[in-house]
């Protein structure tokens, strides 16, 4: 399995990062946008993991980076949940070694893009147990999350960015704003943004993200 892509910052690291690709993506996906924010995120080390190639069954079989299997795309996604929990399970690890290495973990955030976003909420709200800086969820949706789910009160305290795009013919607008009323009905601080686009990340998307991991980190 691939190591992460880790891209230190230009001062020593106080914060963190990690930020998971989409399906069929790689971890250089999301490197150019790490590079960005870096240049106002001084102290911020970013660490992109890349997901294990396998068959996805959508695909018709065919092998790709993949958090997980989506076995069907509708009524609901159907998906391997021993894969989104091997996933989760490697977030984990990281952000256990984050705070290993002296980084603050409510100073570490987890971002992901689509099938990683789906794993990012899936491992903060289902998984996690201790404080986080926060998360960002870009164009994803939460396989995971029910009516039953009960969150702690660190979980409660974890605050939410959820970006989207209007136009989303991959995962639908719809998807996203579901995991969003989700999280705001178990009381957790989240944002819900749109932006005129389809599945896919825009320059001001980036430059808003920036913005809210700022107020964060100061």
């Amino acid at each position: 399995m691939s190591e992460p892509l880790i891209i230190e910052p230009e001062k020593p690291a106080d914060a963190c990062v990690i930020w998971l690709h989409g399906l069929g993506a790689d971890r250089y996906d999301f490197l150019p946008v790490a590079e960005a924010l870096q240049q106002s995120l001084l102290t911020t080390r970013f660490i992109l993991p890349q997901a294990p190639t396998r068959p996805v069954t959508i695909n018709g079989g065919y092998e790709m980076p993949s958090w997980y299997d989506i076995k069907a795309m509708s009524p609901a996604r159907a998906i391997d949940r021993d894969q989104l929990e091997d996933s989760a399970q490697r977030m984990l690890s990281l952000i256990e070694e984050q705070r290993d290495s002296g980084i603050d973990p409510a100073r570490i955030f987890l971002a992901g893009f689509s099938q990683g976003g789906a794993v990012v909420l899936h491992t903060a709200f289902l998984r996690w147990q201790g404080p986080l800086g926060g998360v960002l969820a870009l164009s994803t949706y939460a396989p995971t999350f029910s009516d039953e789910m009960s969150l702690s009160a660190s979980q409660q305290r974890i605050a939410v960015c959820c970006l989207h795009g209007i136009y989303d013919e991959v995962v639908h607008n719809a998807m996203g704003r579901t995991a969003y009323e989700h999280l705001k009905a178990q009381g957790v601080t989240a944002t819900w943004q749109e932006y005129p686009m389809g599945h896919e990340v825009l320059p001001q998307e980036i430059a808003d993200i920036g913005v809210w991991l700022g107020d964060r980190l100061r």
